[in-house]
């Protein structure tokens, strides 16, 4: 048996019945990560404290002492602050920090015994589809198209948690959702990615892209795994003023894939030109998967859904643009060293040389919506969007308790492809993730189907703000009925 292709609740479940020790485990994924480096998944290992932390987890183990992650090798998102453990962010900007606190997130899974095995690789700032804007080079899909060696990518921001996971190079990995960062590479790599309600996972300690529409979720083989997770990293902080104070449930264990008297939503505006055959199959076949477990299916209409990647392109840039303006060389990070500089020359140096083109351009974009006279042209009217697309959900949850989409336009794609792409297709791959973050909701996708050349697709499952546990439901009616 290969341990390390285990489930985060199998594994659990394994060391209660002392089939093997957290130690042998994290080993385990060790040889893993040496023998599949070129897939270029973590920007930092930490293998010596990891093993220092399942040591701990096995006395633990032997005491009957367990904690609800105990000895669970996770991989971390690189722009979660770990105390002592550099923190990049995927940037030249922040290529040797090591912060001297540690997130709250990461705090809550060290507390519950998780076992650190590394950071992960991700585009710059989280700023991307793809994981190819990583100082630090792009993040490879282990999923490969049928008869062909082409390297395909694992999707971004989270690329390299999702490959990670994927690969079998970790239990779990948390990522990072600004408009689809989680879901769109949990599709790409046949894994759950879970986005939370906005509020529902503290920020504190994570590195900002945009605050209105950032939220800390996990990637998992396996719904329930995704539920245990994110059960463990929600909850208030007083640390972030934008946590909720909503009670969290037990996910994991409320989990029920009986939808008898559910309604579930199917909205005409996600069927957009030109996409797969492949994936309107699967998005029909998911509908038949949740009738078969009781739901009903239900037309509802989501009208302002069609602006929501042109809005997300003025709110997150101008977010961006405020948030990433602490990075002069002033305080810490990256600096420019030039000799004889004005102070005005030592900033405009230090962000020319330190962030990415990416970056920069939306940092442009940001300031450009945000400056005198194009204020309430851009960044006013894409708020007032903004409030409609809330109304929209709104009123079509008052027909039906979730939504189900496909989670992407398309399978992964290739790095040579994307050479030939108009930025605005890459954008575009966020087109059915985007909406959730513009209003805020809890967002899952889940693995359920191939392709044609062998790739995975995904569903993905939109409910109330603060009713995760239905998108759990749901998510696991799909688990339990896709087949592989």
């Amino acid at each position: 048996m290969d341990i390390t292709k285990l489930s985060i609740c199998e594994i659990l479940q394994s060391f209660h019945e002392k089939k093997f020790s957290a130690t042998e485990l994290t080993q385990a994924y060790i040889k893993n990560i040496e023998q599949n480096r070129h897939l270029n998944a973590f920007i930092t290992e930490n293998f010596d404290i990891a093993l220092d932390q399942a040591k701990i987890s096995d006395n633990n183990i032997a005491k009957g002492e367990f904690r609800d992650l105990e000895g669970i090798p996770l991989a971390i998102k690189d722009l979660f602050c770990t105390k002592n453990i550099r923190t990049t962010c995927a940037s030249k900007m922040l290529e040797n920090f090591i912060p001297t606190y540690e997130s709250t997130v990461t705090k809550k899974l060290l507390d519950a015994g998780a076992v650190f095995i590394g950071k992960t690789n991700m585009d710059e700032f989280a700023m991307g589809s793809a994981n190819a804007n990583s100082y630090f080079g792009k993040a490879i899909n282990p999923y490969q198209r049928k008869n062909s060696n082409e390297e395909l990518t694992a999707g971004g921001s989270s690329g390299g948690s999702a490959v990670a996971v994927s690969a079998n190079l970790c239990a779990g990995a948390t990522g990072s959702d600004t408009g689809g960062s989680i879901r769109q590479p949990a599709s790409f790599t046949n894994l759950v990615g879970v986005k939370p309600t906005y509020g529902r996972s503290s920020r504190y300690g994570m590195i900002a892209f945009a605050s209105s529409l950032d939220q800390a979720g996990v990637l998992t083989k396996k719904v329930k795994d995704g539920a245990l997770l994110q059960k463990i990293i929600s909850g208030y902080d007083d640390k972030d003023s934008t946590s909720s104070k909503q009670l969290v449930p037990q996910f994991d264990k409320l989990i029920n894939s009986n939808l008898k008297g559910k309604k579930i939503g199917i909205a005409d505006e996600y069927q957009i030109e030109g996409m797969p055959e492949d994936i309107l199959k699967l998005w029909d076949k998911g509908k038949e998967m949740l009738k078969k477990n009781g739901a009903e299916i239900v037309k509802i209409n989501l009208p302002h859904t069609k602006y929501c990647a042109a809005i997300y392109y003025i709110i997150a840039p101008a977010e961006c643009s405020s948030n990433l303006a602490r990075f002069d060389g002033v305080r810490y990070g990256f600096r420019c060293e030039d000799k004889n500089l004005s102070l005005n020359e030592m900033y405009a140096k230090t962000r020319a040389l330190g962030f990415g083109k990416e970056v920069q351009k939306r940092i442009l974009i940001g300031t450009y919506v945000l400056s005198a006279g194009y204020y309430d042209a851009y960044f006013r009217k894409a708020q007032q969007v903004r409030r409609l697309v809330v109304e929209d959900f709104k009123k079509a949850f008052e027909k039906c308790d979730a939504i189900l989409t496909p989670a992407t336009p398309n399978p992964a794609f290739s790095f040579d492809e994307m050479k030939n792409f108009d930025p605005l297709k890459i954008y575009l791959n966020d087109v059915f993730t985007i909406p959730a973050n513009m209003a805020g909701l809890p967002a899952l996708s889940v693995p359920a189907g191939f392709d044609k050349d062998g790739l995975p697709l995904g569903l993905q499952v939109i409910s109330k703000n603060f009713d995760e546990q239905t998108m759990f439901d749901v998510a696991m009616a799909i688990e339990e009925n896709r087949g592989f």
